[in-house]
Protein backbone atom coordinates (compact mmCIF):
# COMPACT_ATOMS: atom_id res chain seq x y z
CA UNK A 1 0.00 0.00 0.00
CA UNK A 2 1.36 3.41 -0.89
CA UNK A 3 -0.72 5.24 1.69
CA UNK A 4 -0.40 4.39 5.40
CA UNK A 5 -2.20 6.60 7.55
CA UNK A 6 -0.85 4.25 10.64
CA UNK A 7 2.82 5.49 9.87
CA UNK A 8 2.06 8.78 11.73
CA UNK A 9 0.38 6.90 14.73
CA UNK A 10 2.83 4.25 15.42
CA UNK A 11 4.72 6.14 19.13
CA UNK A 12 4.42 9.09 21.13
CA UNK A 13 6.70 11.05 19.76
CA UNK A 14 5.51 10.80 16.21
CA UNK A 15 2.18 11.60 17.24
CA UNK A 16 3.27 14.84 18.98
CA UNK A 17 5.37 15.58 16.13
CA UNK A 18 1.76 15.59 13.95
CA UNK A 19 -0.49 16.48 16.76
CA UNK A 20 -2.72 19.48 15.12
CA UNK A 21 -4.73 20.83 18.02
CA UNK A 22 -2.49 22.08 21.12
CA UNK A 23 -4.24 23.24 24.48
CA UNK A 24 -1.67 24.78 27.79
CA UNK A 25 -3.09 25.93 30.85
CA UNK A 26 -3.03 29.77 29.58
CA UNK A 27 -5.91 29.26 27.43
CA UNK A 28 -8.24 28.18 30.45
CA UNK A 29 -10.48 30.39 32.59
CA UNK A 30 -11.02 29.45 36.66
CA UNK A 31 -14.63 29.98 37.47
CA UNK A 32 -14.32 30.65 41.26
CA UNK A 33 -17.62 30.82 43.48
CA UNK A 34 -17.35 33.46 46.69
CA UNK A 35 -19.07 32.92 50.02
CA UNK A 36 -19.19 35.75 52.66
CA UNK A 37 -16.95 34.24 55.86
CA UNK A 38 -13.48 33.04 56.68
CA UNK A 39 -11.94 29.89 56.64
CA UNK A 40 -14.34 28.75 54.11
CA UNK A 41 -14.13 25.79 51.69
CA UNK A 42 -17.65 24.48 50.98
CA UNK A 43 -18.22 21.42 48.37
CA UNK A 44 -20.67 21.89 45.66
CA UNK A 45 -22.67 18.48 46.15
CA UNK A 46 -23.91 18.68 42.15
CA UNK A 47 -20.43 19.67 41.27
CA UNK A 48 -16.94 17.10 42.15
CA UNK A 49 -14.06 18.70 43.18
CA UNK A 50 -15.84 22.44 43.15
CA UNK A 51 -16.13 24.81 45.92
CA UNK A 52 -17.32 27.44 47.47
CA UNK A 53 -14.45 29.79 49.06
CA UNK A 54 -14.78 32.90 51.24
CA UNK A 55 -12.12 35.65 49.86
CA UNK A 56 -9.41 34.47 52.16
CA UNK A 57 -9.33 31.18 50.91
CA UNK A 58 -10.43 31.95 47.77
CA UNK A 59 -7.40 34.13 47.25
CA UNK A 60 -4.97 31.22 48.21
CA UNK A 61 -7.05 28.89 45.43
CA UNK A 62 -5.75 31.76 43.18
CA UNK A 63 -2.60 31.48 43.36
CA UNK A 64 -2.14 28.04 43.44
CA UNK A 65 -3.98 28.23 40.05
CA UNK A 66 -1.78 31.03 38.64
CA UNK A 67 1.62 28.77 39.83
CA UNK A 68 0.51 25.98 37.52
CA UNK A 69 -0.40 28.42 34.82
CA UNK A 70 -3.63 29.54 34.41
CA UNK A 71 -4.00 33.35 34.61
CA UNK A 72 -7.53 34.40 34.06
CA UNK A 73 -10.42 33.87 36.92
CA UNK A 74 -13.61 34.64 36.32
CA UNK A 75 -15.86 35.48 39.93
CA UNK A 76 -19.32 34.53 40.73
CA UNK A 77 -20.72 35.69 44.15
CA UNK A 78 -23.29 33.42 46.38
CA UNK A 79 -24.97 36.59 48.13
CA UNK A 80 -27.39 35.53 50.93
CA UNK A 81 -30.82 36.53 50.29
CA UNK A 82 -31.28 39.62 52.62
CA UNK A 83 -29.26 41.61 50.46
CA UNK A 84 -30.98 40.24 47.30
CA UNK A 85 -33.97 42.78 45.68
CA UNK A 86 -36.24 43.46 42.63
CA UNK A 87 -32.76 46.03 41.07
CA UNK A 88 -29.81 43.73 42.25
CA UNK A 89 -28.50 46.85 43.74
CA UNK A 90 -26.38 45.08 46.11
CA UNK A 91 -24.47 44.01 42.66
CA UNK A 92 -22.83 47.37 42.79
CA UNK A 93 -22.73 48.48 46.68
CA UNK A 94 -19.40 50.13 47.53
CA UNK A 95 -18.87 46.80 50.41
CA UNK A 96 -20.51 43.61 47.86
CA UNK A 97 -18.72 40.74 47.72
CA UNK A 98 -18.19 40.79 44.15
CA UNK A 99 -16.12 44.44 44.52
CA UNK A 100 -14.18 43.06 47.59
CA UNK A 101 -13.40 40.00 45.64
CA UNK A 102 -11.96 42.28 42.65
CA UNK A 103 -9.90 44.12 44.97
CA UNK A 104 -8.22 41.62 47.13
CA UNK A 105 -7.04 39.51 43.90
CA UNK A 106 -5.78 42.45 42.23
CA UNK A 107 -3.68 44.05 45.82
CA UNK A 108 -2.32 40.49 45.83
CA UNK A 109 -1.76 38.93 42.34
CA UNK A 110 -2.19 41.76 40.08
CA UNK A 111 -0.76 39.82 37.30
CA UNK A 112 -3.96 37.53 37.45
CA UNK A 113 -7.03 38.59 34.67
CA UNK A 114 -10.19 38.75 36.27
CA UNK A 115 -13.38 38.27 34.14
CA UNK A 116 -16.30 39.87 36.18
CA UNK A 117 -20.11 38.79 35.64
CA UNK A 118 -22.11 41.10 34.61
CA UNK A 119 -25.85 39.67 35.01
CA UNK A 120 -28.74 40.06 37.52
CA UNK A 121 -29.51 37.03 38.86
CA UNK A 122 -27.23 36.15 41.54
CA UNK A 123 -28.09 39.47 43.36
CA UNK A 124 -31.82 39.50 42.46
CA UNK A 125 -34.54 38.16 44.40
CA UNK A 126 -36.47 36.73 41.21
CA UNK A 127 -33.29 35.21 40.38
CA UNK A 128 -33.64 36.31 36.78
CA UNK A 129 -30.93 37.81 35.17
CA UNK A 130 -32.98 41.20 34.48
CA UNK A 131 -35.52 43.62 35.93
CA UNK A 132 -39.14 41.88 36.29
CA UNK A 133 -42.57 43.74 36.30
CA UNK A 134 -45.43 41.84 35.50
CA UNK A 135 -43.83 38.49 34.90
CA UNK A 136 -42.07 40.03 31.75
CA UNK A 137 -38.22 40.77 31.98
CA UNK A 138 -37.52 44.54 31.18
CA UNK A 139 -34.36 45.00 28.64
CA UNK A 140 -33.94 48.70 28.88
CA UNK A 141 -34.48 49.11 32.16
CA UNK A 142 -31.96 46.42 32.87
CA UNK A 143 -29.51 48.15 30.56
CA UNK A 144 -29.32 50.80 33.43
CA UNK A 145 -28.80 48.24 36.24
CA UNK A 146 -25.80 46.53 34.34
CA UNK A 147 -24.22 49.88 33.06
CA UNK A 148 -23.91 50.77 37.49
CA UNK A 149 -22.64 46.88 37.77
CA UNK A 150 -20.03 47.39 35.35
CA UNK A 151 -18.62 50.45 36.36
CA UNK A 152 -18.37 49.56 40.08
CA UNK A 153 -16.43 46.41 38.14
CA UNK A 154 -14.35 48.40 36.53
CA UNK A 155 -13.59 51.14 38.91
CA UNK A 156 -12.77 48.12 41.49
CA UNK A 157 -10.00 46.62 39.27
CA UNK A 158 -11.44 43.84 36.60
CA UNK A 159 -9.60 43.32 33.98
CA UNK A 160 -13.24 42.30 31.71
CA UNK A 161 -16.47 42.87 32.40
CA UNK A 162 -18.28 39.69 31.08
CA UNK A 163 -22.18 40.44 30.13
CA UNK A 164 -23.99 37.04 30.57
CA UNK A 165 -27.52 38.47 30.78
CA UNK A 166 -28.15 38.23 26.76
CA UNK A 167 -30.39 41.79 26.94
CA UNK A 168 -30.60 43.76 23.54
CA UNK A 169 -28.16 46.53 23.09
CA UNK A 170 -26.15 45.52 26.47
CA UNK A 171 -22.60 45.50 24.63
CA UNK A 172 -23.03 48.64 23.50
CA UNK A 173 -24.55 50.45 26.40
CA UNK A 174 -21.39 48.78 28.74
CA UNK A 175 -19.44 49.96 26.58
CA UNK A 176 -20.32 53.18 26.33
CA UNK A 177 -20.45 53.65 29.88
CA UNK A 178 -17.21 52.21 30.35
CA UNK A 179 -15.58 54.88 27.69
CA UNK A 180 -17.52 58.05 29.19
CA UNK A 181 -16.18 57.21 32.68
CA UNK A 182 -12.74 56.60 31.26
CA UNK A 183 -12.15 52.55 31.76
CA UNK A 184 -11.13 52.25 27.48
CA UNK A 185 -9.15 49.61 28.76
CA UNK A 186 -11.13 47.40 30.63
CA UNK A 187 -12.66 44.67 27.95
CA UNK A 188 -16.12 43.40 27.35
CA UNK A 189 -16.08 39.66 27.15
CA UNK A 190 -19.79 39.04 25.66
CA UNK A 191 -22.00 35.95 26.40
CA UNK A 192 -22.73 36.13 22.76
CA UNK A 193 -24.77 32.64 22.15
CA UNK A 194 -25.68 32.06 25.46
CA UNK A 195 -28.57 29.44 24.70
CA UNK A 196 -31.46 28.38 26.94
CA UNK A 197 -29.78 25.44 28.03
CA UNK A 198 -30.67 22.29 30.73
CA UNK A 199 -27.04 22.02 31.35
CA UNK A 200 -27.03 25.58 33.95
CA UNK A 201 -28.55 23.46 37.07
CA UNK A 202 -25.40 22.29 39.27
CA UNK A 203 -24.41 26.13 38.99
CA UNK A 204 -27.46 27.54 39.79
CA UNK A 205 -27.06 25.28 42.48
CA UNK A 206 -23.96 26.77 43.56
CA UNK A 207 -25.20 30.07 43.55
CA UNK A 208 -28.64 29.59 44.68
CA UNK A 209 -30.11 31.43 41.52
CA UNK A 210 -32.67 30.12 40.17
CA UNK A 211 -35.39 31.90 38.63
CA UNK A 212 -38.43 32.15 41.47
CA UNK A 213 -40.64 31.80 38.57
CA UNK A 214 -41.15 31.59 34.76
CA UNK A 215 -38.13 30.49 32.83
CA UNK A 216 -35.07 32.31 30.97
CA UNK A 217 -36.62 31.69 27.23
CA UNK A 218 -37.40 35.03 26.67
CA UNK A 219 -33.90 36.75 26.68
CA UNK A 220 -31.68 33.07 26.34
CA UNK A 221 -31.13 31.49 23.11
CA UNK A 222 -33.29 28.79 21.79
CA UNK A 223 -31.26 25.91 21.75
CA UNK A 224 -32.80 24.75 18.35
CA UNK A 225 -31.13 27.63 16.58
CA UNK A 226 -27.77 27.98 14.85
CA UNK A 227 -27.57 31.17 12.58
CA UNK A 228 -29.40 33.27 15.14
CA UNK A 229 -25.90 32.90 17.25
CA UNK A 230 -24.51 35.05 13.94
CA UNK A 231 -27.21 37.54 13.83
CA UNK A 232 -25.56 37.66 18.05
CA UNK A 233 -21.98 37.92 16.65
CA UNK A 234 -22.53 40.41 14.46
CA UNK A 235 -24.65 42.87 16.50
CA UNK A 236 -21.82 42.15 19.77
CA UNK A 237 -18.94 42.80 17.36
CA UNK A 238 -20.34 46.33 16.21
CA UNK A 239 -21.13 47.41 19.77
CA UNK A 240 -17.38 46.84 20.98
CA UNK A 241 -17.09 43.26 22.29
CA UNK A 242 -13.44 42.13 22.93
CA UNK A 243 -14.34 38.53 22.89
CA UNK A 244 -16.86 36.65 22.23
CA UNK A 245 -18.27 33.65 23.76
CA UNK A 246 -20.75 30.37 23.25
CA UNK A 247 -22.53 28.29 26.31
CA UNK A 248 -22.93 25.89 26.71
CA UNK A 249 -19.57 24.16 25.21
CA UNK A 250 -19.58 20.65 24.64
CA UNK A 251 -23.54 20.32 23.07
CA UNK A 252 -22.38 23.38 20.92
CA UNK A 253 -19.80 22.63 19.36
CA UNK A 254 -21.22 23.39 15.84
CA UNK A 255 -22.06 26.57 17.22
CA UNK A 256 -18.11 27.35 18.48
CA UNK A 257 -17.19 26.61 15.15
CA UNK A 258 -19.81 28.56 12.44
CA UNK A 259 -18.51 31.74 15.36
CA UNK A 260 -14.95 31.11 14.88
CA UNK A 261 -15.08 31.01 11.26
CA UNK A 262 -17.21 34.45 11.41
CA UNK A 263 -15.04 36.42 13.49
CA UNK A 264 -11.74 37.77 13.89
CA UNK A 265 -12.21 38.25 17.73
CA UNK A 266 -11.05 35.55 20.01
CA UNK A 267 -13.74 32.91 21.04
CA UNK A 268 -14.48 31.95 24.31
CA UNK A 269 -16.43 28.50 25.47
CA UNK A 270 -17.94 28.15 28.52
CA UNK A 271 -17.26 24.11 29.62
CA UNK A 272 -20.80 24.31 31.83
CA UNK A 273 -21.81 22.65 35.12
CA UNK A 274 -23.85 20.19 33.84
CA UNK A 275 -21.26 19.00 31.07
CA UNK A 276 -18.44 18.89 33.66
CA UNK A 277 -20.68 17.11 36.25
CA UNK A 278 -21.90 14.38 33.46
CA UNK A 279 -18.29 13.28 32.92
CA UNK A 280 -17.59 13.56 36.75
CA UNK A 281 -20.42 11.42 37.67
CA UNK A 282 -19.63 8.66 35.07
CA UNK A 283 -16.18 8.92 35.92
CA UNK A 284 -16.96 8.35 40.08
CA UNK A 285 -19.26 5.40 38.63
CA UNK A 286 -16.30 3.60 36.94
CA UNK A 287 -17.98 4.03 33.62
CA UNK A 288 -15.27 6.85 32.01
CA UNK A 289 -11.28 7.81 32.46
CA UNK A 290 -12.13 11.23 34.56
CA UNK A 291 -8.68 12.19 33.81
CA UNK A 292 -8.70 10.80 29.86
CA UNK A 293 -12.19 12.42 29.14
CA UNK A 294 -11.92 15.94 30.94
CA UNK A 295 -8.34 16.29 28.97
CA UNK A 296 -10.42 14.97 25.71
CA UNK A 297 -13.73 17.46 26.29
CA UNK A 298 -10.66 20.38 26.39
CA UNK A 299 -9.02 19.05 22.99
CA UNK A 300 -12.04 18.96 21.36
CA UNK A 301 -13.57 22.29 22.23
CA UNK A 302 -10.08 23.63 21.23
CA UNK A 303 -10.51 21.53 17.82
CA UNK A 304 -13.82 22.97 16.94
CA UNK A 305 -12.61 26.69 17.61
CA UNK A 306 -12.32 27.54 20.90
CA UNK A 307 -9.48 30.53 22.00
CA UNK A 308 -10.42 30.06 25.33
CA UNK A 309 -12.10 27.68 27.55
CA UNK A 310 -13.99 28.61 30.49
CA UNK A 311 -13.78 25.11 33.24
CA UNK A 312 -14.12 23.65 36.44
CA UNK A 313 -12.05 21.43 38.37
CA UNK A 314 -9.03 23.78 36.77
CA UNK A 315 -6.26 23.24 38.62
CA UNK A 316 -6.23 19.55 38.39
CA UNK A 317 -6.63 19.75 34.26
CA UNK A 318 -3.50 22.32 34.60
CA UNK A 319 -1.89 20.23 36.66
CA UNK A 320 -2.11 17.37 33.89
CA UNK A 321 -1.59 19.85 30.94
CA UNK A 322 2.01 20.30 32.15
CA UNK A 323 3.12 17.06 32.60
Amino acid sequence: MLHRPRRNRQNHSIRDLVRQTHIEPSKLVMPIFCVEGSGIKEPIKSMPKVNRFSLDLMLEEVKKAYEVGIRSVALFPKINDDLKDSYATNSYADDCLMLRAIRLLKKEIPEVLIFADIAMDPYSSDGHDGVVKDGEILNDETLEVLGKMALAQAKAGADYIAPSDMMDGRVGYLRNILDEHGFTKVGIMSYTAKYASSFYGPFRDALDSAPRGGDKKTYQMDPANATEALRELRLDESEGADIVMVKPALTYMDIIKSVKENTHLPVAAYFVSGEYSMIMAAAQNGWLNEKDALLEALIALRRAGADIIFCYNTIELATWLNE
